[in-house]
């Protein structure tokens, strides 16, 4: 009995040892029967896009066996309408071949809708190696705006002020949110009186071409009538290509314009001046436009030699339709010789100016004159007196 005991423990003890043995000489299961030898990586497994965009991921494809690996590539997953794309060197793949302990990258490339919905969208790889293996890469796309399928026009400013004798710039961005090139017409529904011209890198342009899910950048000038009063003043301005248009408003804030006239009460601007004697000249100056001038400087440029002053010398500010008086003391240089003369003197504001030239006539001093006579007198008094003494000899 024991004898038979022993042999059935030596039996167990033997087939114990062989099954140990086989295991450790038996070869293991390929890693990639059961999990796949490839793994695919990328760095940005999620990102933020917006309609038409075009998304290019770098995905790399690792060997991690021994051997060759022959990965067939295959997008598992991804939204509907959308279009996607696996490539490496320039060309649309389906499988690779990669050596052991290498890897290998190939591109997705992302197509996204220009009409779409916001939200959250996802797409999925699959890699299977020579056995049988796979490896599956998700990747989640987020669309950060409500995509559309037409045309956009934008403003950076649509509202400027000035005043009427002002242009007002306006920069416009067009984009083209369809899947064709757009030729569009750009035109305005100013009314009459306004001067709307459109520009194209620095041309002026009544059409411009735009691209498939493309942006082009447009500046409008706008000019208004000469005579316009004071007032906000909307311009409606229309991109077209076919039934596809885009429209924007721009607004102008028309300050006043701002006028001035300098003259005199009399509307005369000459007068005459003694050789070295002052005179006053009246002036007249009058707001012509239809915004309050402030800061009136008075200025003037008269030959050498001469002197000019004003009272006042400023004028603090003129409303509109109004006017102000002042006085211009005028002295010419003592050695100034008969003749006509020009004084210019000018009323200036930061915003207008006015000119008035003066033509003055200087004339001697009566008193010279009657030196002159009492001269001559004497002179011929003189040549009388040597001819009655000398001409009886």
């Amino acid at each position: 009995m024991n004898k038979k005991r022993s042999l059935q423990k030596n039996i167990v003890t033997l087939t114990l040892l062989l099954i140990l043995i086989g295991g450790g000489l038996l070869p293991a299961m390929p890693a990639s029967a059961a999990n796949g030898s490839v793994s695919l990586f990328t760095k940005y497994a999620g990102v933020a896009v917006t309609p038409g965009e075009l998304v290019n991921y770098n995905v790399d494809i690792i060997n991690n066996s021994n051997s060759i690996q022959q990965v067939s590539l295959q997008i598992t997953e991804q939204p509907e309408g959308w279009e996607a794309n696996l490539t490496s060197g320039g060309w649309s793949i389906s499988k690779l071949s990669i050596k052991p302990r290498d890897e290998e990258n190939f591109n997705l490339q992302i197509e996204v809708p220009l009409q779409v919905e916001k939200g959250n969208y996802s797409f999925a790889i699959r890699a299977t190696d020579s056995s049988g293996g796979t490896s599956v890469l998700p990747i989640a796309i987020e669309v950060t705006e409500h995509g559309t399928f037409k045309t956009e026009l934008d403003v950076d400013q649509p509202s400027m002020q000035g005043d009427a004798e002002s242009t007002f710039n306006y920069r416009l961005t067009l984009r083209n949110r369809t899947a064709e090139e757009q030729l569009y017409a750009l035109s305005s529904a100013a009314s009459r009186g306004w001067d709307v011209t459109f520009e194209v890198s620095a041309k002026k342009v009544t059409s411009v071409k735009v691209e498939a899910n493309s942006t082009q950048d447009v500046s409008v000038a706008i000019t208004p009538p000469a005579e316009i009063e004071a007032g906000t003043y909307v311009i409606p301005v229309k991109a077209q290509a076919g039934t596809s248009a885009a429209e924007a408003e721009l607004e102008v804030n028309i300050t006043g314009t701002y006028k001035m006239e300098l003259t005199t009460p009399t509307g005369r601007l000459s007068t005459d001046i003694i050789a070295g004697r002052e005179k006053m000249v009246e002036l007249e100056l009058y707001n012509t436009g239809s915004a309050e001038l402030n800061d009136i400087k008075l200025s003037q440029t008269a030959p050498v030699d001469w002197e000019v002053r004003f009272e006042p010398e400023s004028i603090g500010s003129l409303l509109p339709g109004e006017s102000t008086t002042m006085n211009a003391y005028i002295k010419t240089s003592d050695k100034a010789i008969a003749g006509d003369y020009v004084v210019n003197i000018k009323a200036q504001a930061p915003e207008a100016s006015s000119n008035a030239d003066f033509r003055i006539m200087v004339k001697t001093s009566a008193l010279w004159g009657w030196v002159g006579v009492i001269i001559i007198v004497l002179v011929a008094a003189g040549i009388y007196y040597l001819f009655q003494r000398y001409g009886r000899q």
